[in-house]
């Protein structure tokens, strides 16, 4: 699936007072919430290239938050405090000086990085007469905005040479980085790469945390071995599954450990922010994301007639595709725009399940036995495991072309090693997870001798 870098959030909730007062949210479009800000911090008089340096600041320290989800992670329900004490001054219903209006209209998408990181940078500022910081002085920008020197360079004084823009970031509605549903045993996706990468860095800090060795997109026992632990040491429900609880806990100690927001932060690199944010499918798109898609599209339709039954290219998102999802969306009261997006994800992997549950199981053994819904790997048990190694046992007595397996519920060695063995015939990566795609293969194969 595809991934994306920082956006500019076309709106953006303000906690009016301190995190834990008892206070209002308000929401407000991004651009008025950074002229809101600006305006109470500069004054119009000052040289263009000051105003342009302060706004870029004051916009960098404000997606720092966001994208970061700082309070989030915390538990709060908004993405920024109006308490200076925590974060920037805003004043609801305050009037904005027009010439400050014109410049953030003109870079509210441009903010700051340093050169090695993704996330914007955590922009610290303060007046430079009455309070001093770690930070952009406003009235010495002022000064060098009089020497000539541009508003980067007047940011590269204050933030060291080692800091660039980012001009032109495209704008969107903000999306929490939590996938929507609880992300356990089974499930597969870049978010579940994400937990591994966040957890195997918390655990540098914490060395009571078992490290993960697998760094693939699948949820396996190990990832749960070690969420279980998490869950222990940091004193949340003890389940292997990470909720929204569990998953901004682990957020929230990830953001602390990297000291993200702080201007000296071991920041977030470009192979990690490529997992933090999934993008939508649509049609188009190829890989592995798809072959889930395409399989769980064709079985619900086949029970339902209002969603049409089309064939599909297995690893492509065609226009047959197309047409069954945006039937799909109409079906469940989504937007029918024909892209997959958080929702839509979640409410196939839903109606899956409760199509499958439904469906009576005499029935399931003429329909060439439907995926189980969960990818299998080693180490898992269960009824679908059994019925995968029965499965797998009919392969190797009928062809003798894969090690034999033990039917005992129980994913060891020998299932993977089978799994294996077809998953190069069938021209899948070898990687011993049971798909959608390698699952049907399987079936298909194992009822050639029945």
């Amino acid at each position: 699936m595809a991934i994306r870098a920082p956006i500019i959030p076309t709106e953006i909730t303000v906690h009016l007072g301190p995190p834990d007062e008892a206070a209002p949210n308000i929401t407000v479009p991004f651009t008025e919430y950074i002229k809101n800000v600006a305006t109470g911090e500069i004054y119009p008089t000052w040289p263009l290239d000051a105003i342009k340096a302060n706004v870029l600041a004051i916009v960098s320290f404000t997606l720092n938050r966001v994208y970061n989800e700082w309070y989030p992670s915390k538990g709060y329900d908004f993405d920024i405090t109006s308490d200076p004490a925590y974060d920037q001054s805003f004043v609801e219903n305050r009037q904005f000086f027009e010439t400050i209006a014109q410049v953030v209209d003109d870079i509210f998408n441009n903010y700051i990085i340093k050169n090695d990181q993704v996330q914007p940078l955590f922009a610290r500022y303060c007046d430079g007469k009455q309070t001093t910081c770690e930070g952009l002085s406003q009235w010495g920008s002022v000064a060098l905005a009089q020497q000539g020197k541009s508003p980067l360079e007047i940011l590269q004084t204050y933030y060291g040479d080692d800091i660039s823009l980012v001009f032109n970031a495209p704008v969107a509605e903000n999306i929490l980085s939590y996938p929507g549903f609880p992300v356990e045993l089974g499930t597969s996706g870049d978010f579940v790469r994400t937990i591994k990468i966040q957890l195997n860095r918390i655990g540098q800090n914490y060395p009571a945390l078992p490290v993960i060795t697998d760094d693939s997109i699948f949820f396996t026992v190990e990832t749960e071995r070690v969420v279980r632990k998490f869950q222990e040491i940091f004193d949340l429900d003890v389940t292997g599954v990470v909720d929204k609880a569990t998953w901004y806990k682990i957020k929230y100690l990830y953001n602390a450990v990297k000291q993200i927001s702080d201007l000296y932060s071991e920041g977030i690199s470009m192979d990690e922010a490529q997992l933090l944010f999934q993008q939508n499918l649509q049609e188009g798109d190829r890989g592995q994301y798809i072959i889930p898609l395409n399989y769980m599209l064709r079985a619900i339709a086949y029970f339902d007639s209002n969603i049409p039954f089309l064939e599909v290219d297995r690893e492509v998102f065609g226009e047959n595709t197309k047409q069954m999802l945006i039937a799909f969306q109409n079906q469940y009261n989504l937007p029918a725009t024909g892209i997959v997006d958080a929702n839509t994800w979640k409410a196939l992997k839903e109606v899956y399940q409760q199509t499958m549950e439904k469906v009576p199981r005499e029935c399931l053994m003429g329909l060439n036995e439907f995926y189980p819904g969960r990818y299998l790997s080693r180490g898992m048990t269960g009824d679908d495991i059994t019925e995968l190694q029965q499965f797998l046992y009919l392969i190797c007595e009928n062809t003798h072309s894969i090690p034999g397996v033990v039917i005992n519920g129980i994913f060891d060695n020998l299932t993977e090693q089978s799994v294996k063995t077809l998953q190069k015939r069938f021209g899948f990566e070898q990687n011993g997870v049971v798909g959608p795609g390698v699952w049907y293969e399987i079936v298909q194969l194992a009822k050639q001798g029945m």
